[in-house]
């Protein structure tokens, strides 16, 4: 896997990571809010002889760079500008962009400042719908992490059990002892100050989808705790072409609970976008 180091808008230097001949159809993984790209490891294996797989690190997250002012964080230009960078980076076209969680915010991001030209499609994963003040009740689930004060410390002897527990609620059943601890140690890489900020703005979505023309797919468990399923359904109602697959009785990441349906679904989606754009 080839590692690269991307310089953003305003210098923030983005990791990303590439996998797969640059000859195969094109995909962008989006990992969500205090995670890393190494939670599509299992995704990754499933699909890597035959896509051209790109996973990148948020801004704040892994390996990409952390800035200390909250504004790097709250400007969606400059969220839209570091997937167009890791786009450029990789050359990147037709490609279709996966987002988990925060990674719909990241997505609707680079629609709204860079339009969707260069995209074959769109597949949310528990994918959020507003941020902030537009956020609405309904979409909030009891494992939400804007519920829980303990995540946004620097205090370890509370974010260390909040984090695990945060984990913990990601699945609906619990991941093996290898992964889960993975995950646990890549949401500590990051910062208070950017969780804290990763929710500062306010921003619905749901305009941003609704000028999508492109095909778009939600995936979306039946389980999930951290965003609710009706988030799920209302994401894909907003997309003109969406189509709303939900996942009985798996939790918040589908991809990691059950990656051999994802992989399969995914595939249906990218091959049936593409057939449709070739007619």
């Amino acid at each position: 896997m080839t590692t690269v180091m991307t310089p953003s808008t305003d210098g923030t230097r983005i990791a990303s990571y590439a996998v797969g001949d640059p000859a195969n159809p094109a995909i962008l993984l989006i990992h969500g809010w205090a995670q890393q790209s190494l939670c599509w490891d299992p995704l990754i294996e499933h699909l890597k002889d035959r896509f051209h797989l790109v996973a990148m690190d948020l801004r704040g997250h892994g390996a990409s760079d952390k800035p200390e002012d909250p504004a790097a964080y709250t400007d969606t230009s400059l969220w839209g500008d570091d997937v167009a960078a890791v786009m450029a980076a990789h050359d990147l076209t037709d490609v279709t962009l996966v987002g988990w969680s925060y990674g719909s915010r990241v997505i609707a991001s680079y629609l709204a400042t860079h339009g969707e030209a260069a995209l074959t499609g769109v597949v949310l994963a528990g994918g959020i719908l507003a941020i902030g003040n537009a956020r609405e009740d309904w979409m909030v689930g009891a494992a939400s992490p804007g519920l829980v004060r303990d995540l946004y410390t620097t205090d370890l002897a509370r974010l260390i059990p909040a984090t695990a527990r945060f984990v913990d609620a990601c699945t609906a059943k619990p991941l093996d002892r290898d992964t889960y601890g993975r995950m646990v140690a890549a949401n500590m890489l990051c910062p208070a100050i950017a969780r804290r900020a990763l929710f500062a703005a306010d921003w619905d979505m749901r305009p941003t989808y609704a000028a999508m023309t492109c095909p778009g797919l939600v995936i979306h468990g039946t389980a999930d705790t951290v965003v609710s399923p009706a988030t799920g359904e209302a994401a894909a109602e907003a997309m003109p072409k969406g189509r709303f697959l939900p996942y009985e009785g798996i939790g918040h990441a589908p991809f990691l609970e059950a990656p051999d349906r994802f992989a399969a679904d995914l595939v249906g989606f990218i091959q049936a976008t593409r057939k449709e754009q070739a007619v």
